[in-house]
């Protein structure tokens, strides 16, 4: 199953994150962790002692040789260079299962504090003024309309900051969005954005409400958000303490508890593979509208089979 973090800058999206992929790898779980943030802080929040350096490279340095990868022998799909971030799986199409003996995962996926990692990589000098954050993103786009996973497992993905996360189709490729939101007017600011976007795709979502630290907290984020608050984490001395970069202790139990609230609300999730592929489908085509016909010289909505939805019974 696939969950997106979201929230405001701050909120405490990355932190919950790395907590949530942290519990469900000590369960034993399969997980993959995904870094998909500006600001690429999800390893140093899964290792808050720094005691491994990422080494993995980024999804964005090789995105022409994951698009060669994940087309494979699609006949609709005539070059890597004809692939864009929203190009759907076909047949003939690569395609993956979580953490598989391939290419794409052997390459980008590194454990981190045993919970394994892949980053898109950092917004550097050489992008400044000719590229937005989202041309990173494609990768994880692809990634994931590519994947083939199943119930029990799970992908977790520490999404950019705000409503930013809708400037690409990459909000609807998942189960579960968990919008972290802080107990004040700021905090949940973004929530009615997401919410209202969310709503229009059928995406489900669920506030979890952070840093709280009384009832007056508590009751403010239910009179914001009303029936969309999931559960809440507290104010957490442990989490400050691995901020510093000296976990002290471990976290709160009120703190293992939400987790465990976040991992129920999964686990109650069935997956639609009609609806996922048909947002897929959607964004692409408005893609091919509005920039990338233009772009490639092609007529990009032939890039879609009308006779393939991706699921278990098309792994080969």
């Amino acid at each position: 199953m696939r969950v997106a973090f979201v929230g405001k800058g701050g909120s405490g999206k990355t932190t919950l994150s790395a907590l949530f992929a942290g519990a469900l790898a000590r369960s034993g779980a399969p997980v993959l962790a995904v870094d998909g943030d500006i600001n690429q802080h999800l390893a140093e929040a899964l290792d808050p002692a720094g005691t491994e350096e990422v080494t993995a490279p980024p999804l964005a340095e090789h995105l022409a040789d994951i698009k060669d990868l994940l087309r494979g022998t699609n006949p609709r799909i005539t070059s890597a260079e004809a692939m864009i971030k929203t190009t759907p799986p076909g047949r003939g199409s690569r395609l993956l299962r979580l953490l598989g003996d391939d290419p794409l995962h052997t390459r980008h996926v590194q454990r981190v504090n045993g919970v394994p990692l892949m980053v898109t990589g950092e917004f550097d000098e050489s992008d400044l003024g000719v590229a937005c954050y989202h041309s990173k993103l494609g990768a994880v786009e692809l990634y994931l309309s590519h994947l083939v996973d199943g119930p029990g497992e799970y992908v977790v993905v520490d999404m950019t900051a705000g409503a930013d996360a809708f400037a690409s189709g990459l909000f609807t490729r998942f189960d579960m969005t968990f919008l972290v939101a802080e107990p004040t007017r700021k905090g949940v600011s973004v929530y009615r954005q997401y919410r209202d976007h969310a709503r229009e795709f059928g995406i489900p979502l669920a506030v979890v409400g952070n840093k709280v630290t009384g009832e007056d907290d508590l009751l403010f984020l239910k009179e914001q958000v009303g029936d969309d608050l999931l559960t809440h984490l507290v104010a957490s001395p442990w989490v400050r303490s691995a901020e510093r970069g000296a976990p002290r202790g471990e976290l709160e139990d009120t703190n293992r508890h939400a987790l465990r609230v976040l991992r129920d609300t999964v686990d109650a999730r069935r997956r639609d593979w009609k609806t996922l592929h048909a947002h897929a489908v959607e964004f692409h085509l408005r893609n091919a509208r509005a920039w990338a016909d233009a772009a490639t010289g092609q007529n990009l909505a032939a890039q879609i089979d009308p006779e393939f939805v991706p699921g278990p019974e098309t792994l080969t």
